[in-house]
Order: structure tokens, then sequence, then C-alpha cells
């Protein structure tokens, strides 16, 4: 039945949403020292744009510090000028072998603004769960439109979309209710 692929699209496109938002939250600093802050910058590498992840090892030391060691020493240069260009609010550490970059504390306004803009990404992903939803409707309306589907089914199938929208929409607030607990921690 046509109905099923078109539920099977709408899921399919809420769970690269849902995926798309966890992506973006890890990549936000927390005050702790996290690789997925630093591992896809770009530095220009070889003629090309490369994440450092593609260049180097990166580890977590402790709580506070990043090292990231180039498997090519020629490349710290480039890796240090990617990462002070990024403005992460970070400085790099160039030792000649390793670069160090130590994770400094958040100050209680910083974390209110990054609280503040977790909120206004999650009204962004919210908006693209509800898109689909939207684009899932239309479809269903158009089969009760070309008779492949009578009025009760439409209802039952609308009921349906709305309730897999809200299950995303409520993994969306989880996500960004967690995020926002650890930005706020001390």
């Amino acid at each position: 039945m046509q109905i099923q692929s078109f539920f099977s699209k709408s899921q399919e496109a809420m769970k690269k949403t849902i995926d798309r938002l966890k992506n973006e939250l890890v990549s936000i600093r927390t005050g702790r020292a996290s690789s997925a802050v630093i591992e896809t910058i770009k530095v220009e590498s070889y003629g090309s744009l490369m994440p450092i992840n593609q260049l180097a090892g990166i580890s977590i030391v402790d709580a506070k510090t990043i090292e990231i060691r180039p498997w090519d020493a020629s490349q710290l240069g480039a890796i240090e000028k990617a990462i002070l260009k990024t403005d992460i609010g970070m400085t790099p550490v160039n030792d000649g072998k390793i670069i160090r970059i130590s994770v400094p504390p958040l100050t209680g306004e910083t974390r209110r603004e990054i609280a503040k803009s977790i909120s206004r990404m999650a009204e962004d992903f919210r908006v693209a769960v509800r898109n689909e939803r939207r684009v899932l409707v239309e479809g269903i309306k158009k089969l009760e439109k070309d008779k492949e589907i009578t009025e009760d089914d439409r209802k039952k199938f609308e009921t349906d979309a709305q309730r897999v929208t809200n299950d995303y929409i409520k993994q969306i607030d989880e996500s960004i209710a967690l995020k926002e607990k650890e930005v706020m921690q001390i």
C-alpha cells in the first residue's frame, strides 16, 4: 500500500533530522574536553581541505586537555592555524610534535548563551520534523482525493502521523534537555 511508503519516507527523514541534531549537539562546547569540538575543523592540507581527524590522532588527556598528534609533523602549523581560525574559544599550544588545547571553564554568562543557542537550534529541528509531517499529511490527503483511501482512513493516518511526529519531537526535547543540563553543570 502506498501509505506505508509515505510513512517510511517521513520517518526516515525525521530520523535523519534527529541524527543531525545529535551531531550538532556533540560539537557544542560544555567546559569539558571533547574531541568532537575540533575533529571536524577543516585544515588546508596537501592542496585540499581535510578534517583534523583525518590528519591526526585526537585524544583527551584529562577533563580539560585535548591532545592532537599529527601523523605528519609538517602539518602542525596548518592544524594550529585552522584551530585559531575557527574561533572556538580555545587556544592551541604547539610544542613542535603535538598540539595541546586547554579547555577553559565556561563562565555563567557563556553557559546561559550556549543554552539559549541550543534552544534556538532545537526549534529549528522541531520545525524540520513538523515539515516532514506536513508533507506526509499532504500525501495522505492526496490519496483520499484520488479515492485510494476513505475519509476515515485519512483521519486515522493523520492521527498516526501526529503520533509519530510527537515521538520525534519528544526525542529532540530529551536530547536538548540533556545537553542544556551538561552545559549548565559547573
